[in-house]
């Protein structure tokens, strides 16, 4: 289920009082950037988004860097939309960072790997969706749960429908139904699912062989395949973020939220 922000983490706090949520690392020519905000389960708020937005450009201008890996420090790899910052705030500019989020990352130049340990929720999966390639545990759980609090999942359609078969993108946005990472392969969503102990030495070997393409090769290679994929991120962008605020800020979706808040703070 998307979640909530912890209640003490201000949006209005100066960045420098506040613990960093999005961690980067290099060794060799993998850039590894890890969500790392525990106590909202990795969910999106606008702090993660900006930071993340910020990491991948770090990788895309380091010229030594031919794979970026995206991946959880713990192992919730990432509980969907804010909820608190969408009950008060609105969604309007939140939805803008999340489209520009998926859109880079289709965009780059250097193919980027998801590597995911444990659940994924709603706007998280359209992180997963726009990412090249993606590893999961075969325990790890995706939701898309939008339909269970009044919304629609509508601006990571951008990417996530492309990635899942018609029937597979039925069921799973109108029954908001859990699905394993095993399932998620069958669907189209993920490239491979192994088991949780099997999963970094899967990850590393996966990034060796992608580091092997020359950086030419690569960038000509993704930006071949990212076509179709980019041309809809721009002809959809703008009227599934308008249909994503209104249904943010409806009556019906902010009662759920609130009532879903509830329940999270009991």
């Amino acid at each position: 289920m998307v979640d909530d922000a912890h209640p003490d983490a201000s949006p209005d706090a100066s960045p420098d009082a506040r613990p960093e949520l999005v961690h980067y690392a290099v060794e060799g020519a993998v850039a590894t950037i890890t969500l790392d905000s525990p106590h909202n389960r990795n969910a999106l708020s606008r702090q993660l988004v900006t930071e993340l937005a910020d990491r991948l450009e770090r990788a895309e201008a380091d010229a030594e860097v031919r794979v970026v890996v995206v991946t959880s420090a713990d192992r919730v790899f990432c509980s969907g939309a804010d909820l608190s910052e969408a009950s008060a705030d609105g969604m309007s500019v939140g939805v803008q960072a999340i489209v520009g989020l998926q859109r880079y990352l289709v965009d780059m130049s250097k193919p980027a790997v998801a590597v995911v340990r444990g659940p994924v929720r709603a706007g998280g999966i359209g992180i997963v969706a726009a990412c090249d390639l993606v590893l999961s545990a075969e325990e790890a759980t995706f939701a898309l749960t939008e339909v269970k609090l009044g919304l629609a999942p509508a601006v990571i359609s951008l990417t996530v429908l492309p990635r899942l078969t018609s029937r597979a993108a039925a069921y799973a946005c109108l029954s908001g139904a859990t699905f394993t990472g095993a399932e998620a392969v069958a669907m189209g969503l993920i490239t491979r699912a192994v088991p949780a102990a099997d999963l970094d030495a899967a990850a590393t070997a996966l990034c060796a062989e992608l580091a092997t393409g020359a950086p030419q090769g690569l960038r000509e290679t993704k930006a071949l395949l990212a076509r179709d994929l980019l041309d809809r991120i721009d002809a959809r962008a703008d009227e599934m973020a308008e249909l994503s605020a209104r249904l943010f800020g409806s009556d019906a979706a902010r009662e759920a939220m609130a009532a879903f808040l509830n329940r999270s703070a009991r």
